[in-house]
């Protein structure tokens, strides 16, 4: 099941958050930088790498202070890649593929790729629909995705892109 709601991803009840990071695991978004002031000095010391990791990765961190044990921060931006459909298409997938090995059934998570620079709301919600659409993965994880936007506007563009991408 995929629900769109209008909220703040740090306070919403799931397994686990997915988070759209760059390759040093820092926030895509100013809006991604209120996980970290929730999460606080725990969250900040998980979320830590001395390399950078591969555009299309994701990779499992505990949630500090969060509402959620778990964040799966999936790899959409790097120095030398800019966030693109394909590159959020494969850190969706491997995100999804870290919900599966964790066996957790409901994942909540913002739009990716979106803001300043970034693509449209349109152009992620389109990807985001295809590659959620195919949920549940392997072993029937995760069983349900809240995706959490910003305002009403965004929420009828992505329910939108959903239903399509599920005919």
């Amino acid at each position: 099941m995929i629900r769109v709601v209008v909220d703040d991803l740090a306070f919403v009840a799931a397994d686990a958050i997915v988070r759209p990071s760059t390759a040093l695991l820092e926030p895509t978004t100013p809006g991604l930088r209120r996980l970290e002031q929730v999460g606080g000095a725990a969250f900040w010391e998980q979320a830590r790498t001395e390399r950078e990791l591969a555009v299309g990765s994701a990779v499992v961190t505990g949630g500090g202070g969060l509402e959620v044990e778990l964040v799966i921060h999936a790899i959409i931006r790097s120095a030398t890649e800019p966030v693109s459909r394909d590159g959020i298409r494969r850190a969706l997938t491997a995100a999804l593929q870290r919900a599966a090995d964790w066996h957790l059934a409901h994942l909540a998570m913002p739009l990716p790729g979106t803001g300043a620079g970034n693509l449209s709301v349109e152009d992620a919600a389109d990807v985001v629909g295809a590659v959620l659409t195919a949920v549940p993965g392997p072993g029937g994880f995760p069983r349900e995705v809240t995706i959490v936007v910003e305002n009403d506007e965004e929420r009828r563009v992505v329910e939108a892109f959903i239903r399509k991408s599920d005919t």
